[in-house]
């Protein structure tokens, strides 16, 4: 059987995760004190959203319910 020149399965991983190691180099990682303040952020615009849905909901099963 002759070789169609395409890498092999085992080579093309190996040229993958060289790829990812080396972008994974070039990536600006937030700090400490960054990741716990965008943590937060994300915590307290999801209590608010949810607040916001389930308010939301009150009033529209009062709406609905008034109907029935």
């Amino acid at each position: 059987m002759a070789k169609t020149g395409k890498p092999g399965l085992m080579e093309r991983a190996k040229t993958y995760f060289k790829g990812v190691r080396s972008e994974m180099r070039k990536v600006s990682w937030p700090s400490k004190k960054e990741m716990k303040n965008y943590t937060a952020v994300v915590v307290a615009m999801t209590a608010i959203l949810a607040a916001i849905m389930g308010l939301a909901d009150l009033i529209f099963q009062q709406i609905f319910l008034r109907f029935i």
